[in-house]
C-alpha cells in the first residue's frame, strides 16, 4: 500500500514537472525567437542565452539548500508562485510599454523584460533538484536510474514541444498572448501541486549549515563520498565540451536547410531524448552506473567526430538524433550515484554544486569557440592550405570549418572518458556505489508520520512499512 501511494506521488510530481518545464522553456524559446525576429540582432539573443546559463550557475547552490532545509513539496509550489509571479510581472510590463521600448536594446525596459522572464524560468531548477531528491525519496534504489529514465524523458518532451509550439506562438498569436499563455499554465501547475500528497516527514536540519548559501556543507557532503567530485568535474568537463556542439549546432544546420526546415529537423533530432530516456526507464543502467556513464561518453565523442565528416543532411540529422539520445543515460548516471551515495538530507546542496559547475561550463566554452571558429578556423578551412591538409577527411563544402572542430571535440571527448577508466576516483566510487546502503527515506518517513499521528478513536490506523524486498518493488 505504502509503496503505491509513493508511486502515485512520483508520477503525479512527474507530470507536474512536465508542464512547468514546457511552459518556462516555451516562453524562454519564445523570448528569444521575438528578440531576434524583431530586432535582428545575434547579439540579443546571445546574451539572453548566456545570461540564462549564468543565472542557473549562479542561484544553483541556493536552490540546493533551500531544497536541503524544507519539505520537497512545499518547494515545488514555492517555485511555481514565483515563476507565475514573474511571468505576471512581464505581462504587466508588456502591457505598461510599447513594443518599440521593450524592443530598444539600449533602453532599461528591453533589459528589465528580459530579466524578469529569465528570472521566472531559472526558478524552474529549484523544482528540478527537488525532483531529483524526491527520487530518492520515493523510489526504491533499484528502480532510480529507471525514475531516472524517466525523468530524462519529461526533459526530451519539454525540449520537443518547446522548440516547435514557440516559433509558432510567436508567429501567430504574439509575444502578448505567449505571455498570457505561460502564466495560465504556471497556474495550472499550481493548482495540480495543492492535490498531490508526498509521503515526507520533516527535514533534519543540518546543524553545520550556517547560512543560505551552505558552499562548505555541499564541499563535506561531495567529499565524504570518494570519487563523487571527480564525477561532478568529468561531467563538468563534458557540458564543456557540450558547449562546442551548443555553439556551432545551428550554425550548421542552417547551411544545409532554410530556416524552416531546420526547425522540424531540429524538432526530430530531440526526440532521440525521448528514446535515451525511454530506454534507461525500461532497463536502467545496470549495476555500476559509472561504467555506463563513460562508455556513453565515449560513443557521443566518437559520434561528434563522424557527423559532419561530409555534408549529407541525412548523417548531420542521424547524427543529432544518436547524440540525443545518449543523453538522458549520461544525466541519468549521475543522479543515481548521487542518489545512493550522499545522505538525504544533504543531496540538494550536491545536485545544487552539479548544476551550478554544469551550468557555467557549456555556455564558457560557446562564448570562446564561436569567436576562434568564425576567425581562424573557418577562415582556414576555407584556403587552399586547409582544404590541402584536411580535404581528404572532410571533404568539400560550406562548413567544414566547422565540421574540423567538431571533429576535435570529439576526439577529446573519446579521449578523456577512455583515460577516466584508469583512475582512482572511477575504482573508488565503483566500490562506494556497490556497498552503499540503500536509503529507505520514504519508508522512514511513514514511520516517522505514523509515530507522530495522533493517538484516540479519530487517529487513522497506518500500515506498518512493508519490508524492502530486492527486486520486488516496482515504480
Amino acid at each position: 500500500m505504502q509503496r503505491t501511494v509513493e508511486s502515485r506521488a512520483f508520477l503525479n510530481v512527474l507530470v507536474n514537472t512536465l508542464i512547468a518545464n514546457v511552459t518556462t522553456s516555451f516562453l524562454w524559446f519564445a523570448l528569444t525567437f521575438w528578440v531576434y525576429i524583431e530586432t535582428q540582432s545575434v547579439l540579443a539573443t546571445g546574451v539572453i542565452g548566456g545570461a540564462y546559463m549564468l543565472f542557473v550557475a549562479f542561484f544553483a547552490m541556493l536552490f540546493g539548500t533551500i531544497v536541503d532545509r524544507h519539505r520537497k513539496h512545499a518547494v515545488m509550489l514555492l517555485s511555481s508562485v514565483i515563476s507565475a509571479v514573474a511571468f505576471l510581472v512581464a505581462g504587466v510590463l508588456y502591457l505598461a510599454q510599447p513594443e518599440s521600448a521593450l524592443l530598444d536594446l539600449g533602453g532599461p525596459w528591453f533589459w528589465l523584460f528580459s530579466a524578469v522572464i529569465l528570472f521566472g524560468g531559472v526558478i524552474e531548477q529549484l523544482r528540478n533538484i527537488a525532483l531529483s531528491t524526491t527520487v530518492t525519496l520515493l523510489v526504491p534504489e533499484e528502480r532510480r536510474a529507471n525514475a531516472n529514465g524517466l525523468v530524462g524523458t519529461v526533459q526530451g518532451i519539454a525540449f520537443l514541444i518547446t522548440s516547435v509550439f514557440s516559433g509558432l506562438s510567436i508567429g501567430f498569436l504574439g509575444m502578448g498572448w505567449t505571455l498570457a499563455i505561460a502564466i495560465a499554465a504556471m497556474a495550472v501547475t499550481f493548482v495540480h501541486l495543492l492535490f498531490i500528497r508526498i509521503p515526507e516527514g520533516d527535514p533534519q536540519v543540518d546543524p553545520e549549515a550556517k547560512s543560505a548559501l551552505d558552499f562548505r556543507g555541499s564541499v563535506r557532503a561531495i567529499r565524504l563520498a570518494p570519487g563523487l567530485f571527480a564525477l561532478i568535474v568529468f561531467s563538468t568537463f563534458n557540458n564543456l565540451i557540450g558547449g562546442v556542439y551548443m555553439a556551432l549546432m545551428d550554425p550548421y544546420g542552417l547551411t544545409l536547410f532554410d530556416a524552416q526546415t531546420w526547425g522540424f529537423a531540429l524538432a526530430f533530432a530531440s526526440t532521440g531524448f525521448l528514446i535515451g530516456g525511454g530506454l534507461v526507464a525500461k532497463f536502467g543502467l545496470g549495476a555500476k552506473p559509472v561504467r555506463t556513464m563513460l562508455l556513453v561518453v565515449i560513443a557521443m565523442g566518437a559520434l561528434g567526430a563522424v557527423f559532419m565528416l561530409r555534408e549529407w543532411w541525412w548523417l548531420y540529422v542521424l547524427g543529432m538524433w544518436v547524440y540525443m539520445a545518449l543523453v538522458p543515460p549520461v544525466e541519468a548516471a549521475e543522479q543515481t550515484v548521487i542518489q545512493k551515495v550522499v545522505p538525504f538530507e544533504r543531496q540538494g546542496r550536491v545536485f545544487g554544486v552539479a548544476a551550478a559547475m554544469e551550468a557555467a561550463a557549456a555556455p564558457i566554452t560557446a562564448f570562446l569557440i564561436a569567436p576562434i571558429a568564425e576567425f581562424l578556423i573557418i577562415p582556414f578551412m576555407d584556403s587552399r592550405e586547409g582544404q590541402r591538409q584536411w580535404g581528404w577527411l572532410l571533404g568539400d563544402g560550406d562548413a567544414r570549418g566547422i565540421a574540423l572542430v567538431c571533429l576535435f571535440a570529439g576526439l577529446i571527448m573519446v579521449v578523456a572518458g577512455v583515460l577516466a577508466f584508469f583512475t582512482k576516483s572511477y575504482r573508488r566510487l565503483t566500490e562506494l556505489y556497490a556497498e552503499a546502503p540503500e536509503q529507505n527515506v520514504a519508508a522512514a518517513n511513514a514511520d516517522t508520520q505514523a509515530r507522530s499521528a495522533p493517538d484516540g478513536p479519530g487517529a487513522p490506523d497506518l500500515p506498518d512499512a512493508p519490508p524492502v524486498v530486492p527486486g520486488a518493488s516496482q515504480l
